[in-house]
C-alpha cells in the first residue's frame, strides 16, 4: 500500500492529510486557538467526588472541570498529598494495563469502595480525550509518556509489545531486550515501529523519555496544582513520530520552518528517513497539487457518492452519527436481494473511509438497505469489520439487527472534522433549517396586533430582509397594506440586507428607537 503525509501550514491553521493508494483517509485540522491537549499530563485538584456517578471532576486548569471515571483510577501512586493515617502499605496495581477498557468497566462496576479521592485533593491526571461541545476533557490516572520506539509507564513493572508486530521471534527479542533495560518501577511498552531496530536505539529512546520524566517530577514537587507538568508533542511532531513509518512513501511539508522542524526531529530519532522528507515550493497549493482538496470537499459534504450510483448520507447530531445507505442512482440487473448486498458491502467500504476521515466518535448507527437472508447480512457486517481494521481507533460493532440497523461504537479522542473545520451558523444554529417567510409573515402580524392592543400609535418602520420585503409585497394579499388598514397604522418597509432572512425589526418614528422586544 502506497502511504504519503501531506503538511500545509497557513497563519490560521495546519492541516495535515494522509493518502493510501492516493486517497485521502486521515485530515488532521490544528488552529492555534484550540492546540491540542490529548497526552499532556497535569497536576489537578480534585473538585467533586461522585459515587453515584462513578467518577469524579477534576480542576487543570483549563476552563471546564477535566472528567475522571473511577474505571480510569488505578492503584494510589496518583495521590501526591496522602494524609497519614492512610495505608501506606498499598502498593499501586499496574500490572493489568493490557485489559480491555470494556473489563476495566466491567471492574468498576463489582467495585465495592471509591478510589480514595478527596475534594481538594491533588492528583496527577493525563488526558485521553479532548474537551468536547463543552464538556470537560476526559483524564486518566494511568500515566505514560511515548517516545519514538517505547512508551514509559511510571509505576509498573509490565512489558508490552504491539499487537501489529506478528512475528513470535521479534516480540520475544524485543520483550528480552526491554525487560533487561526497564528502570525499576517503570513499565515499557513497545511501539510497532521498534521492530527491527537494536538495543542502542531502543536505549536512546529510553534515555529521552527518562529525562522527561525527571522534569516532569520536578515541575510536581515544585508547584501547586492545578498546573500542566509534561506537554505532549503538537499534532504535526506526534504524527511523525507516530506514523512516519517504513511504509511511509514520502512526507510533504508546503512550509520551510515546518520542513526545518521535522528534518530536525527525524535527524535525531530516524535518520533513515529523512531521504523521504520534501520541501514543497511550487505555485500551485501543495493540497491541489496532489488532489488532497478533493477528498477534504467530500468529507465537509452530508451526502458522499459512491461510484455504483448509491450514495450515503450522513448527519452528526449531539446524541450520535446516523448514516443511511440509499440505492439512488443504481440500476441492478438481478433481484432486490442480491442488489441490496452489493450496494451495502460498496456502503461499508465507503462508511469505514468516511469515519477515519472525518473522525466520528460516540454512537453510530447505520441503516442499511433491508436484506432477508442471514448469510447477506454476515458479508455486510464482515466486510464493515474488516475495513475498520485499517483504523487507529478503538471500534466495537454489533450485528445487523433485524430492522437493518447495525450500531457501532468509535473511540472519539478529538474533535470530529466537521467540528473543527467549521463554525456553527449564526442564523440557523446548527439545525440547518430557518423559519419559512409564510411563518414569519405570521409572526409579525401577531407583533402589530398586539401593539395596536396596548399603544396607540401611528408611524412605524418595518426593517426586513430584501427578500422578505419582496415577499410581503408580493401576491393577491399585500400584508403590509392589510396591517396597516386593519390597525390604522401607517407601515414603512425598510430593506436592510444585514437582516437576516427569519428576521425583523420594528422602529418607532415618534420615539425613535427600536420597540421589536417591548411587544
Amino acid at each position: 500500500m502506497k502511504k504519503d503525509i501531506f503538511i500545509n501550514q497557513t497563519h490560521k491553521e495546519t492541516r495535515i492529510a494522509i493518502h493510501e493508494d492516493d486517497v485521502l483517509v486521515e485530515l488532521y485540522v490544528e488552529k492555534p486557538e484550540n492546540i491540542r491537549i490529548v497526552g499532556n499530563i497535569y497536576k489537578g485538584v480534585v473538585e467533586n467526588v461522585l459515587p453515584g456517578m462513578q467518577a469524579a471532576f477534576v480542576d487543570i486548569g483549563i476552563g471546564a472541570n477535566s472528567f475522571l471515571p473511577f474505571s480510569e483510577v488505578e492503584g494510589e501512586s496518583f495521590l501526591l498529598d496522602q494524609d497519614d493515617d492512610d495505608d501506606d502499605d498499598a502498593k499501586p496495581k499496574r500490572g493489568n494495563r493490557g485489559r480491555s477498557r470494556n473489563q476495566n468497566h466491567r471492574h468498576d462496576h463489582r467495585r465495592p469502595n471509591a478510589p480514595k479521592l478527596k475534594t481538594g485533593q491533588q492528583i496527577l491526571v493525563q488526558v485521553i480525550k479532548e474537551p468536547y461541545m463543552g464538556k470537560g476533557a476526559r483524564v486518566t490516572t494511568n500515566i505514560s509518556l511515548p517516545g519514538r520506539f517505547l512508551v514509559l509507564v511510571p509505576n509498573s513493572n509490565s512489558i508490552g509489545i504491539s499487537r501489529k508486530i506478528y512475528n513470535n521471534f521479534e516480540r520475544r527479542r524485543l520483550r528480552r531486550s526491554c525487560q533487561e533495560m526497564k528502570p525499576e518501577g517503570f513499565g515499557l511498552i513497545a511501539r510497532t515501529v521498534t521492530e527491527g531496530k537494536d538495543d542502542e536505539a531502543l536505549g536512546a529512546d529510553l534515555n529521552n523519555l527518562m529525562d522527561s520524566y525527571k522534569r516532569m517530577e520536578k515541575v510536581v514537587k515544585s508547584k501547586p496544582g492545578p498546573v500542566l507538568v509534561y506537554k505532549d508533542m503538537e499534532t504535526v511532531s506526534s504524527l511523525i513520530r507516530d506514523l512516519f513509518t517504513n511504509d511511509v512513501q514520502r512526507v510533504v511539508a508546503d512550509n520551510k520552518g515546518m520542513y526545518k522542524q521535522i528534518s530536525s526531529y527525524l535527524k535525531g530519532a530516524a535518520p533513515q528517513l529523512l531521504d523521504r522528507l520534501i520541501h514543497y515550493n511550487k505555485k500551485l497549493p501543495l493540497f491541489d497539487a496532489y488532489n488532497v482538496q478533493k477528498g477534504i470537499d467530500v468529507s465537509m459534504a452530508r451526502k458522499v457518492g459512491m461510484k455504483s450510483g448509491a450514495s450515503i448520507v450522513i448527519e452528526q447530531t449531539e446524541a450520535l452519527v446516523s448514516i443511511d445507505v440509499n440505492s439512488g442512482k443504481f440500476i441492478g440487473r438481478k433481484d432486490h436481494e442480491a442488489n441490496a448486498v452489493k450496494i451495502n458491502l460498496e456502503a461499508a467500504r465507503a462508511i469505514a473511509q468516511q469515519l477515519r476521515l472525518r473522525d466520528l466518535g460516540g454512537l453510530i448507527v447505520i441503516d442499511f438497505i433491508d436484506m432477508s437472508r442471514e448469510d447477506n447480512k454476515k458479508k455486510v457486517y464482515y466486510e464493515l469489520r474488516r475495513e475498520l481494521r485499517k483504523d487507529r481507533a478503538k471500534v466495537a460493532v454489533s450485528y445487523i439487527s433485524d430492522f437493518g440497523l447495525l450500531e457501532m461504537t468509535r473511540q472519539r479522542i478529538r474533535l470530529s472534522l466537521l467540528l473543527s473545520a467549521t463554525e456553527e451558523c449564526p442564523v440557523c444554529k446548527g439545525r440547518g433549517r430557518i423559519m419559512s417567510k409564510a411563518a414569519l409573515t405570521t409572526q409579525i402580524e401577531g407583533w402589530f396586533r398586539r401593539f395596536h392592543s396596548k399603544k396607540r400609535e401611528f408611524r412605524l418602520q418595518l426593517v426586513v430582509n430584501p427578500e422578505l420585503a419582496k415577499f410581503l409585497r408580493s401576491g393577491r394579499k399585500n400584508v403590509v397594506r392589510s396591517i396597516q388598514w386593519q390597525h390604522f397604522i401607517k407601515v414603512e418597509i425598510i430593506e436592510d440586507e444585514s437582516k437576516n432572512m427569519d428576521e425583523f425589526r420594528v422602529i418607532s418614528k415618534k420615539q425613535g428607537k427600536d420597540i421589536t422586544d417591548d411587544y
